[in-house]
């Protein structure tokens, strides 16, 4: 009785529609660029056009590019500090994020859209706002 008890329990609190941590998890590297000024690690994480906004100046780039008008960002404003304040996780396919980014000219503000594709996490759209 007690087995049957327990086993009710558990089913009880058990939620399959809950995602594996693993998910949770794949933004880690994303995060960890940032924080390192790293837009080579970076963008290994693009889809192969994003949308990309460095306090307004506003474009769709290529992979490629982005990553050097990143390069070009982190340069000028080398990290200090960044930490992720909000992340929705709600849907199976798109993922929202924002931190703040201390760097060498101040605060930004940092919105990081990606997408579920397969087994990775694509950024398709990256907005560095000054705060």
């Amino acid at each position: 009785m007690l087995l049957l008890k327990f086993i009710f329990a558990i089913l009880l609190f058990w939620d399959p529609s809950e995602p594996r941590d693993e998910e949770f998890t794949q933004i880690d590297p994303i995060l960890s660029a940032i924080e390192s000024g790293s837009s080579s690690d970076l963008a290994r994480y693009f889809n192969p056009s994003i949308s990309l906004n460095i306090n307004g100046q506003q474009g769709d780039y290529s992979k490629t590019q982005a990553e050097l008008v990143l390069r070009e960002f982190f340069k000028k404003n080398p990290p200090i500090d960044f930490s992720l304040i909000f992340k929705s996780e709600t849907t199976s396919t798109h993922r929202t994020y924002v931190g703040e980014y201390s760097g060498g000219s101040g605060r930004f503000k940092v919105f990081i859209k990606a997408s579920q594709i397969e087994d990775s996490l694509k950024v398709y759209s990256l907005d560095f706002v000054k705060s």
